[in-house]
């Protein structure tokens, strides 16, 4: 949790932090799988407003499909993503590793986990507005800016191995 927090103040130390140790895909995909499974949560809100909004897909079944998307594509999804990412980094020449560029990937992730609950919590509030497009934004661009601050580590980290 505290890592969560500093890598919204401080995201470059906090991935060089988490990078330090040896590689460990063990711990990799529980933080994916942990991402997915928050994110998942943060859409049941929104889920319960469309399904009392329009009940001729039942909740039940709008909460299968989001578990199937978040808990089983989207995981896949990350790992082909940090695969083209790495080979997008190699080709431009900057020496990492692929666990390395996963490991920057899914926790940029689940840092931005924070952002992907409010946003849900709105949407199942107020439904689509600006607020909801506001905090969206922040959760796409927290992703992103977290996933690059881990990538900055993740080459440098590589060179000095």
């Amino acid at each position: 949790m505290l890592d969560i927090l500093g890598t919204w103040r401080a995201p470059r130390q906090v991935q060089a932090r988490r990078m330090a140790g040896p590689p460990r895909e063990d711990r990799a995909l529980a933080i994916l799988l942990a991402a997915c499974g928050l994110i998942y949560v943060a859409q049941w809100p929104r889920l319960a407003r469309e399904a009392h909004l329009d009940p001729s897909i039942a909740l039940d079944a709008r909460m299968a499909g989001a578990l199937f998307a978040w808990l089983m594509v989207m995981p896949l999804a990350f790992y082909a993503l940090s695969l083209v990412l790495h080979l997008v980094l190699r080709a431009a020449g900057v020496a990492t590793t692929a666990f390395r560029v996963r490991q920057a990937v899914f926790w940029a992730l689940l840092a931005s986990v924070p952002a992907w609950l409010l946003s849900g919590l709105i949407a199942g509030f107020d439904g689509d507005g600006a607020a909801l497009t506001v905090v969206s934004t922040v959760a796409v661009a927290a992703v992103g800016l977290f996933t690059a601050a881990g990538l900055s580590v993740a080459g440098a980290r590589a060179e000095t191995v």
